[in-house]
């Protein structure tokens, strides 16, 4: 009968109703005319919903149910984790174009403003558009190919680098790792540089234990490098964290920015090309994380950024 469907109706539109609860959105449904809502977008937003509680609760669970609770520290690696880019990438990349006969030298200077741009093939890209590419590389296709080229062999260059111990960690990187892993924190570096590289400075200066503690987030692996936000994006999603109680450690103005546009608390911790940088907007600046006195940066002090 006409009653009986209003009835049933009526009923179902109840329970429609007590399932969206949960959304982020408020839904409005009427028992007598129902509004036909998306049941897809009020499932997605509660699961939304639910998976920023349980992410909440995991972190509650280890810290007394405070709402400040550090989730993971995000480091960026060149430059933060040790001194890289100067006297480690930079003698890496002259050392890549010696060999392939290229008459080019990267000074001091020059490769520190080179740094803004991200990335290795794309610093390389940005010189030659600039001073003229070689007569070697006559179009884009044998352009593109010798870039990759270069940028492969830099990057066995300075893997060998880093075996020989000629790059040690900046003050205070290994403390605070440690300092993390004993309070069930997590740990993440999020670099432009490749993949195989950044593992392979974690493993040889920090030991294989303390590289199983990091998730590995490298430039390639996104579409947009810093300061775009995309590879910090992509470590939140993946990791499944909450921003709201993340912090990144970064030591270059592109790396706040990247920080900045992906929603994150971000410390700075100068490195030798910082000084000429803006870092307008950073929570907190340093000139090193510390391994000792007053200063030293520690996980208490980044739970002090979160809000």
């Amino acid at each position: 009968s006409e009653q009986g469907k209003i009835q049933t109706m009526k009923f179902i539109s109840s329970i429609f109703f007590l399932s969206c609860v949960t959304c982020s959105e408020a839904w409005t449904v009427s028992p007598t005319t129902p509004t036909k809502i998306s049941r897809t977008a009020c499932y997605m937003a509660s699961r939304a919903t639910q998976k920023k509680k349980s992410r909440t609760a995991w972190a509650d669970s280890r810290t007394g149910g405070f709402s400040n609770t550090l989730e993971a520290i995000l480091f960026d690696c060149d430059g933060v984790l040790a001194d890289t880019e100067r006297d480690g990438h930079r003698l890496a990349f002259n050392k890549a174009f010696e060999e392939n006969n290229l008459n080019l030298e990267w000074d001091v200077d020059q490769y520190g403003k080179l740094l803004e741009v991200g990335g290795g093939k794309e610093r390389m890209t940005a010189h030659w558009n600039e001073a003229g590419w070689p007569e070697s590389m006559t179009d884009e296709a044998s352009r593109q190919e010798k870039i990759k080229e270069l940028h492969l062999r830099k990057t066995a260059i300075f893997n060998d680098m880093i075996g020989d111990g000629s790059i040690p960690l900046r003050p205070g990187v290994l403390r605070l790792v440690d300092e993390a892993i004993a309070k069930d924190v997590r740990l993440a570096c999020c670099s432009t540089s490749s993949e195989q590289a950044v593992t392979n400075l974690i493993k040889t200066l920090m030991g294989e234990d303390r590289a199983s503690k990091f998730s590995i987030f490298a430039g390639d692996m996104v579409k947009a490098k810093k300061p775009a936000p995309d590879v910090y994006n992509m470590a939140v999603d993946e990791m499944d964290l909450d921003k709201s109680r993340c912090v990144i450690v970064e030591d270059t103005e592109i790396g706040l920015k990247a920080a900045k546009a992906a929603g994150i608390n971000c410390i700075v911790t100068k490195s030798a090309y910082a000084h000429n940088e803006d870092f307008t907007g950073a929570d907190l600046l340093v000139d090193q994380l510390g391994d000792d006195g007053e200063d030293v940066v520690t996980v208490e002090t980044l739970i002090g950024l979160l809000e």
